[in-house]
């Protein structure tokens, strides 16, 4: 690493499909919004030679031309995949983007990954999202390596970056962070600023200028030497303390020399082993250059130091019935197992499926199996089908380059699977086979809307069909209760993204209207209701007449219906008329119209006739006397209560607490998880956290995560009440 000097390869750049497993490099690029992640895609793409000088490919557009929603609003919105090749080896580039309303596209990326780089800007630091996705790698042992960009700023100081790396990401060991290269200046400009022309290698001592816009590589000069020595010693110290080889450190610290070859290897296995990371710098090519400073480097990490997908751990696979499986690690000659990582829409194309295979070989024009279970509660019904894979391609920008079959390890784009759905596996037809889905977020922000127009009213369902299919972070919800439509989302943006594709890509416009809980209705005291229902207008008539009282129960206890009636005043065959009148009423509600719950209701007396009763009469007896009692008791507006627990770091425990509380909250407890953080446990009336997901995120900048769950309905205070139903009366 840092000792090879690498030639451009021209179209060799352009990755095709890969031969062996052993040749193919799976890398997740993560990092916070405007860290430069796309950016750095496309100086490895230029690099690389897959590219030309303007960065562009054959049809004029830039591996980053993949939605029209980014160009819009400036910043990547979902996972892209940009193949490129590399001293014979396939490097899988997985852009994803760093907002963090788009967490689930990175999801997406770490699952079809073997690998993580972290790209963090110079002049921004290391945001707390950033640490906590560390933490997530950290947790399954994904090798990983750190990469700082923006070096061009005027602020920009890659030693104190480096520092402040090793403080973020090294908790556990802060010689595991380590540069592998010290960046060279070049003249200072009038504004103080010393612009980076170049990197030495602190392994090799080797200086590599990319001033020309070429790399290009010489000895560096012995005053150069001397600047290198302590980082590099620390450098072999944190090298040969991963070392598999426990003699290594007693012959360094006994002053034997230690080839640098031998270094290179330890810290390559090293890296592949998730136990040292590396920090690099990059920066992109300048206007007509052909390499990005410290992409050469960069490209040389992956190649050499990154696992294959051979040493990616065996994922968990049963059989649809939920038997397990025992697969060899990604044999391209084992039976298939395949995921859906991704799923998207072209204009050109149709559906398109980013697939990584993780078992087998999957071929064009191949009979596979589908098979979706688990995520039933985000609007995805379990599904087994037998579909035809159509073409295989690479993507690349805009651009879908076929390919005849993808082996284990690798990843391509499968077109016109009508009935797969991201998280989906595929397997073969006569074994079919089932993946564990990875963990998504839950979506907690709602948004409820309605159709434009009547025509808009007829594509809804299935343009919101195709949307949550695509993106399994969005839960699709039809109120029973309050008759909405409601999308839920991550955020704000994510919620804007899904607005325009239903707008751009399935042609549906919508109006977001505001989003309604579930309320309900109770008795606060006991009251007595007399239904009298008497019609008499020739010929046969309607009579029946009822008397109940109504009583309060504890929460949960739905409708409780009793009969006490003596004497046959009502015929026993009435009576459950009279119930199912009540229970009527009940649903439609008796004061605001929401459903009645928690009541007790006792029919006591009551009247027929012998020719003018029936059980329709009877019903309406019994709704007229539940109204009536309503009409003379004093009646609660019941609201949904959360159970809501968030998971904050320390420094923002008071600022939560304090927030929960002025939502109507109750503090139930807190609870101490390492890294720093608190678990706040709480209730909160569902109404005054439809936007909590936005202000939690304001509030700690984005590093705490809240869950919710419906706990109960209980009353709402009368104020509280009061401007409801004022609400509800302007709206009508």
């Amino acid at each position: 690493m840092g000792d090879k000097a690498q030639t451009h390869p021209g179209a060799a750049g352009r990755a095709q499909a890969a031969d062996h497993p052993q040749s193919v490099r799976n890398v997740v690029l993560v990092g916070h919004s405007g860290s430069g992640k796309t950016t750095l895609v496309e100086a490895l793409a230029l690099t690389a030679g897959a590219v030309n000088r303007a960065g562009r490919v054959e049809d004029g557009g830039t591996v980053s031309d993949y939605d029209d929603i980014e160009h819009r609003q400036q910043r990547s919105v979902q996972l892209s995949l940009v193949p490129v090749e590399w001293d014979g080896i396939k490097v899988n580039l997985l852009d994803t983007p760093g907002y963090a309303d788009f967490v689930g596209e990175l999801r997406a990326g770490l699952r079809a990954a073997d690998a993580a780089l972290f790209v963090v800007s110079a002049s921004d630091g290391v945001d707390g999202s950033t640490r906590m996705v560390w933490e997530e790698c950290a947790a399954v042992g994904m090798p990983r390596a750190i990469v700082v960009t923006h070096l061009e700023a005027a602020r920009a100081d890659f030693e104190e970056m480096t520092r402040i790396c090793a403080e973020a990401f090294g908790a556990d060991d802060p010689d595991a962070v380590l540069p592998l290269y010290l960046p060279l200046h070049g003249p200072q400009a009038p504004d103080g600023h010393a612009p980076v022309t170049g990197l030495i290698g602190l392994l090799s001592q080797k200086l590599f200028d990319y001033s020309t816009g070429e790399r290009k590589e010489s000895e560096p000069g012995e005053d150069q030497l001397p600047l290198i020595e302590e980082a590099r010693n620390r450098l072999i110290e944190g090298i040969i303390s991963e070392s598999e080889d426990e003699t290594l450190m007693d012959r360094y610290l006994g002053g034997e020399p230690v080839e640098v070859k031998t270094l290179i290897e330890d810290l390559e296995r090293a890296v592949a082993r998730g136990v040292f990371f590396p920090v690099l710098a990059a920066a992109p090519a300048a206007e007509g250059s052909r390499q990005g400073l410290g992409t050469v480097e960069l490209l040389e990490l992956i190649t050499r130091g990154f696992p294959t997908p051979l040493e990616h751990e065996t994922v968990r696979v049963t059989t649809i019935d939920g038997k397990p499986r025992e697969l060899e690690p990604c044999d391209p000659d084992a039976p298939l197992v395949a995921e859906v990582v991704k799923t998207s829409s072209d204009p050109y194309v149709g559906r398109l499926s980013l697939i990584r295979v993780f078992s087998g070989t999957l071929r064009a024009d191949q009979t596979v199996h589908v098979s979706g279970h688990g995520l039933a509660d985000r609007g995805h019904e379990d599904h087994d089908v037998d579909e035809r894979i159509g073409a295989l391609s690479t993507p690349f920008g805009k651009q879908q380059r076929p390919v005849s079959h993808v082996i284990a390890g690798d990843l391509a784009c499968v077109a016109k699977l009508s009935r797969a759905e991201t998280g989906d596996t595929l397997s073969a037809k006569d074994d079919p086979l089932l993946m564990e889905p990875w963990q998504m977020p839950d979506p907690l922000l709602p948004l409820a809307i309605q159709a434009h127009s009547k025509p808009d009213e007829d594509k809804l369902s299935q343009g919101l069909a195709r949307l949550v299919a695509e993106d399994p972070t969005m839960r699709l919800e039809q109120n029973q209760d309050t008759h909405q439509v409601v999308l839920w989302c991550l955020g704000e943006a994510h919620a804007d993204v899904a607005l325009e594709r239903l707008r751009s890509r399935y042609g549906v416009q919508v109006d977001v209207v505001p989003h309604k809980v579930s309320l309900r209705e109770t008795f606060a005291t006991k009251a007595a209701g007399r239904g009298r229902h008497v019609k008499q207008s020739g010929g046969h008539g309607q009579f029946a007449i009822c008397e109940i009282e109504v009583e309060p129960l504890p929460g949960g206890s739905g409708i409780e219906f009793v009969d006490k009636v003596v004497g046959g005043a009502v015929p026993r065959q009435f009576i459950p008329s009279v119930e199912k009148g009540v229970r009527a009423q009940a649903a439609k509600g008796v004061a605001a119209g929401y459903p009645l719950i928690d009541v007790r209701v006792t029919l006591l007396d009551g009247k027929a006739h012998s020719v003018d009763s029936s059980d329709a009469a009877f019903q309406t007896a019994g709704a007229l006397a539940l109204r009536e009692a309503a009409a003379d008791a004093r009646i609660h507006l019941l609201e949904p209560v959360a159970e809501v627990s968030v998971l904050t770091g320390d420094d923002f425990v008071g600022a939560v607490m304090s927030d929960l509380s002025g939502r109507r909250g109750r503090v139930l407890g807190t609870e101490q998880t390492p890294g720093g953080r608190t678990l706040i446990r709480a209730e909160v009336p569902e109404i005054e956290i439809g936007r909590y997901a936005i202000d939690l995120r304001s509030m700690t900048h984005g590093t705490a995560r809240f869950g919710r769950r419906y706990a109960r309905h209980e009353p709402m205070p009368q104020q509280v009440a009061d401007r409801i139903r004022e609400e509800e009366r302007k709206a009508s």
